[in-house]
């Protein structure tokens, strides 16, 4: 099963990239992530939805070929960070790849209540009529004082953490398969 991974955060040592990369290993035996780069797209412009440059007909198109899309949010400010909120403007807009796409959210923060803030706003903005993407609730991860539950590379280290993480892939990849099959 093929999933976009969407980091919200465009900092090099950023926990949610990190936390990409670490399910990316992790579940290799369960999906093929691809960890798309959003920090490089333009700011969307109405004016120039219908020519859009290079790199987001490539965002698109990643995005329109995989079965599922993980967003990996951090919390700005109480919301998600305006790179993500751009990446999902191109995608809510003329061809609309993320109708019907299943959608799974995880998200980390040095704060206690990890992403909580962000990820309601995102589930939101997900179920907007540009993106209309399905998500399976009560499987929310939120990884409050991650900085307190990772090794010195920055990667997650904490054994309850990461058996929560696990738990969750077993609920979401058959919903996400059986999602896939409908689409398909």
């Amino acid at each position: 099963m093929k999933i976009a991974a969407i980091v919200g955060s465009t900092r090099k040592e950023s926990f949610n990239l990190k936390l990409a990369h670490f399910m990316k290993e992790r579940y290799v035996d369960q999906f093929e992530f691809d960890i798309l780069e959003i920090g490089h797209l333009p700011f969307y412009n109405q004016d120039e939805e219908m020519t859009p440059t290079a790199e987001v007909l490539e965002f698109k198109k990643n995005v329109a070929d995989a079965d599922a899309v993980l967003w990996v949010t951090p919390e700005y400010n109480g919301t998600i960070t305006s790179a993500m909120k751009n990446a999902i403007d191109w995608l809510s807009r003329v061809d609309q790849v993320m109708i019907g796409k299943p959608s799974w959210i995880v998200g980390a923060s040095m704060g206690a209540l990890g992403t909580v803030k962000a990820q309601s706003h995102l589930r939101d903005i997900l179920f907007a009529p540009g993106l209309s993407s399905p998500i399976l609730p009560g499987n929310e991860v939120l990884i409050g004082s991650v900085h307190e539950k990772v090794d010195e590379n920055g990667y997650l280290a904490d054994e309850g953490t990461i058996d929560f993480l696990d738990t969750t892939v077993e609920n979401v990849r058959p919903w996400l398969e059986k999602q896939a099959a409908v689409r398909n």
